[in-house]
């Protein structure tokens, strides 16, 4: 997911520590936990606690209040360094300032979660013992970046309570085609049948059963050792079409293809291979994070199937071997992330009838719709010349209930050519926070009531000291201010209106946090505890100031 041309995205424009082995075996506790974990029971219902989509369900929904609950996120790129790090070469101090800056500037901007690519070219932003480090941190391949970005990446969002999607490509091993320019000991290199080169760049080939099962345990090993709120893929599986040639895998074809006629028809079932392992895996792993994928935004039209969108583009169902729907409508995602990169109104491809197609495909299946936005279209001609663009999406998208959010291509654009049309929607959609939907089927429960043992107000600021209640300690704390109320516990549908939420804390990890928020007026104060997955608690007692 790169600069895109022609209204689709375009391809994105050390030496490992451990000789992986031509046929890679799953780690033992990997394998053990995919022998002792149902992967397909169905998902069961969520249960969000005390905060639904939009409070209790008995509360009467304000037509003008924002969801109390939506995903709002941005798509941090760092292949040929789009977004973070800015350029190779940066000291680790320089580097770990520009990502907490991008941070700062997200959770201003009323954002709750980062998308962040830290596998773009079979390579790693940690300390893998499959593959390099990643030349776009330092400018060259194998070189340890003097700290662990991962590490630093995840703490620091955690730390502004921005949950954290470490995002990873599958197969591209290399914005260019010469294999010696990879380090020595690159899988790429040790493994040449394993790999093609198309368009001037070079990929793993998707139908080579050991591959799949390598890159499945090469990304597997972050979700291990990193505490990842979710693994997300974006659109590229196999290569987009470059005009006069041919995918270069006739010979994997026949060797693999089995009792498949149709080439196409085989390497969509690689993919779909690749999609449903890779969230077995990373479910046996750890239950709670979730999985997801941001496809091209049209799977096909519906001249070509009488279920797909009334559109006339790009169908990446047939011409990159992604079969989206399915993905859906077989639960294999926690979420579907379409990249919906078109203007309201485009004859061929209208963002208005594909977030609804959408909307239509994951409906009953459990998985969340968020919907991909191209921020990095605002500024061109036609409707993108108008910074309400996409605060019209986000308008259409709130119309419909089975729309969840929306995740911004990318970082650097919503601070450039976006940023008049990311203040629109700083000011007008996210001027106050929202929770995360809670996703079914990845378990997790409400924490116990908290209590709000002080508050004080000092210096416009207010200091809420709060005591997490029985059971599991909470991952965070939802204060909400409200205006004229007398200090008695207030009516629970008060706390339905996200209006009147101030903000959202992560906690200390003890049993005693101390909230800071800003200050001002008379208000009652209370807080709720979430868990990891958004499940919130009843609120706790109230405190009144001045």
């Amino acid at each position: 997911m790169t600069r895109p041309t022609r209204d689709r995205p375009a391809p994105e424009g050390t030496a490992a520590r451990t000789r992986a082995p031509r046929t890679l075996l799953l780690s033992g506790a990997l394998a053990a936990a995919l022998t002792a974990v149902p992967l397909h029971a169905p998902p069961a219902a969520a249960d969000p606690g005390y905060g639904h989509r939009n409070g209790p369900a008995e509360c009467a929904a304000d037509p003008l209040a924002p969801p109390k609950r939506e995903m709002r996120a941005e798509w941090i790129a760092s292949v040929v360094n789009i977004d973070w790090p800015s350029e190779q070469g940066l000291t680790a101090e320089e580097q770990r300032a520009e990502l907490v800056e991008l941070y700062d500037e997200a959770r201003a901007n009323g954002l709750n979660a980062v998308f962040v690519q830290i596998r773009p070219t079979a390579d790693a932003f940690w300390p893998s013992p499959y593959e390099p480090w990643s030349e776009w941190l330092t400018g060259e391949q194998g070189r340890d970046p003097g700290y662990d970005p991962l590490e630093f990446a995840v703490e620091e969002a955690h730390a502004r309570n921005l949950e954290f999607h470490g995002w990873f490509n599958p197969y591209r091993v290399a914005m260019h085609d010469d294999p010696d320019r990879l380090v020595e000991d690159h899988p790429a290199r040790r493994n040449p049948d394993w790999v093609f080169d198309y368009g001037g760049r070079l990929y793993y080939d998707p139908g080579v059963p050991e591959v799949r099962e390598f890159v499945i345990r090469a990304m597997t090993h972050a979700v291990e050792n990193y505490d990842l709120d979710g693994v997300h893929f974006d659109d590229y599986f196999y290569p987009y079409p470059v005009s006069g040639r041919a995918i270069p895998d006739q010979d994997t074809f026949a060797e693999y293809g089995g009792a498949y006629d149709d080439i196409g028809d085989w390497r969509r079932d690689n993919v779909n291979r690749l999609v449903r392992e890779m969230g077995e895996a990373v479910h046996a792993v750890k239950p709670h994070v979730r999985f997801g994928i941001s496809p091209f935004g049209i799977w096909r039209n519906s001249s070509s199937d009488p279920d797909g969108s009334d559109t006339r583009g790009f169908e990446s169902y047939d011409a990159i071997y992604a079969d989206s729907r399915r993905w859906v409508r077989e639960g294999w995602l926690d979420y579907v992330n379409p990249q919906v990169y078109w203007e309201i109104g485009l004859p061929i491809a209208d963002y208005a009838v594909l977030v609804p197609w959408w909307e239509e495909v994951t409906a009953g299946t459990g998985t969340h719709l968020y919907i991909g936005q191209a921020a990095y279209k605002v500024g061109n001609d036609g409707s993108w010349s108008d910074p309400r663009e996409l605060a019209r999406h986000v308008e259409l998208n709130r119309e419909r209930s089975g729309v969840h959010g929306d995740v911004y291509f990318s970082a650097t654009s919503l601070r450039t050519n976006a940023a008049d049309a990311m203040a629109v929607l700083a000011r007008e959609h996210y001027a106050h926070p929202a929770l995360i939907p809670v996703t079914p089927g990845r378990g997790g429960r409400a924490p116990g009531r908290p209590l709000l043992v002080e508050a004080r107000e000092t210096d416009g600021e207010v200091r809420l000291t709060v005591l997490a209640g029985r059971g599991q300690d909470p991952a965070y704390y939802a204060v909400y201010a409200l205006d004229g109320q007398d200090g008695r516990r207030p009516d629970p549908c008060l706390l339905a209106d996200p209006r009147s939420m101030v903000t959202t804390v992560r906690a200390s990890g003890g049993r005693e946090t101390v909230l800071t928020v800003p200050g001002g007026g008379e208000h009652t104060y209370l807080v709720t505890a979430l868990d990891r997955l958004h499940h919130e608690s009843q609120p706790s007692n109230p405190r009144r100031l001045p």
